[in-house]
């Protein structure tokens, strides 16, 4: 089976969504290094930048490890997070335990592997519904996937709840 020219060889977040038939559009953003870390850079092609969502990884003493799914141009609001997954209080994963949490690098982690994988409690900002579709990290440094929050939501059995700080 030949690639269609023009397509990217598919990450295994793709290969899971692709079985889950839930349709998705393959992104690449260019990264940088930022100290220790890549970053995406801030050159979205011309795409809203709340539509772009990143995956922060966090424990509670309640659940143990724990995703937010907010949009790039915001802060997670950890307690609102906290209040929704019944925990008194959570904490980001530090960055030298992020690899071994959840099997990705710094700005590659995906609600779409750490479920499939973990089966990690999975929040996801509500303002995701407000958007036709969403962009999350494909489990590759530079590359997400387009897709319906809800469709996303649904496959990773997340829940929607305000978490953005105000």
């Amino acid at each position: 089976m030949s690639k269609k020219k023009g397509q990217l060889k598919k990450t295994q977040v793709e290969q899971i969504l692709d079985k889950n038939h839930v349709p998705y559009h393959q992104a690449v953003f260019p990264t940088h290094q930022d100290g220790d870390v890549r970053s995406l850079t801030v050159d979205h092609s011309g795409i809203d930048e709340h539509r772009i969502y990143k995956t922060l990884v966090l424990e509670g003493p309640t659940t143990g490890p724990l995703v937010g799914v907010v949009p790039i141009d915001t802060h997670l609001d950890e307690k609102a997070l906290a209040r929704v997954s019944g925990n008194k209080k959570v904490e980001m994963v530090p960055l030298k335990k992020l690899v071994k949490t959840t099997g990705y690098v710094h700005g590659a982690n995906t609600p779409v592997g750490i479920y499939e994988k973990h089966h990690f409690p999975i929040f996801i900002d509500t303002d995701a519904q407000k958007e036709d579709t969403i962009y999350v990290s494909s489990g590759q440094l530079g590359r997400s996937v387009e897709l319906n929050a809800d469709d996303l939501a649904k496959l990773v059995h997340a829940e929607f709840a305000d978490l953005q700080q105000k």
